[in-house]
């Protein structure tokens, strides 16, 4: 696979747009406001139990991304709107702050700066090291930098936190085409493939790889 097909795939699959719009995690199967109302209760019935606690902000977060990576297998799914619902839990964080710094650093390496962007990835994942997508933005300026075997460490921390994270595992895949160990690319490609079937850019290239191999 040509460098430049390589970087446009990690940036395009690492650093998505930004939506602008309100995205809406609610079921689909939300009783109607016009269904009969329940019978009230007896009032000699046992009182009902007391209410679930709420659950915290990152319960939430992985129960709506386990409904999103389900849809993502349903035949005709919109799935650009669903992947950027992913990116956006994905970039989520119970940290104001480290959103914030998540955001400059993404802005860091637009404005192409990149020894601004990793001071700002170090202090980010040193004080949050559980937020994943610092490890994965981190992992994507190694890569711009070249520093292929910073980047795949960064990657592993990923996986390790978000194992299900398409973005780092077609990354890991680039840079290993990148350093010619084309097995482990091909396994990082499949294994993307496996969460995300929709990711057409990953199964390009994966035919890319296959005629690299063969020397076409």
């Amino acid at each position: 696979m040509r460098p430049v097909i390589a970087l446009s795939l990690l940036i395009a699959l690492s650093v998505p747009a930004l939506a602008d719009e309100e995205h809406d995690f609610l079921p689909d199967n939300l009783p109607s406001l016009t269904e009969e109302a329940p019978p009230l209760p007896d009032a000699q019935a046992e009182a009902p139990p007391p209410p679930e606690k709420p659950m915290k902000p990152a319960e939430a977060r992985a129960q709506q991304l386990d409904i999103l990576f389900a849809s993502l297998r349903k035949p005709g799914v919109r799935s650009d709107t669903v992947e950027q619902k992913i990116w956006s839990l994905w970039a989520a964080s119970d940290s104001p702050t480290a959103e914030v710094l998540l955001q400059q650093a993404v802005r860091a390496v637009e404005a192409r700066a990149p020894a601004e962007a990793l001071s700002i990835l170090d202090r980010l994942v040193g004080a949050f090291p559980d937020y994943a997508e610092a490890w994965n933005k981190r992992a994507t300026l190694y890569f711009m930098m070249k520093r292929d075997d910073q980047a795949l460490k960064d990657i592993d921390k990923v996986l390790d936190l978000e194992p299900r994270h398409f973005g780092a595992l077609a990354g890991k895949g680039v840079i290993l085409v990148r350093q010619k160990k084309y097995s482990g690319a091909r396994e990082a490609y499949e294994q993307a493939l496996a969460v995300n079937p929709t990711l057409e850019q990953v199964k390009d290239a994966l035919k890319a790889l296959d005629r690299l191999e063969q020397g076409i």
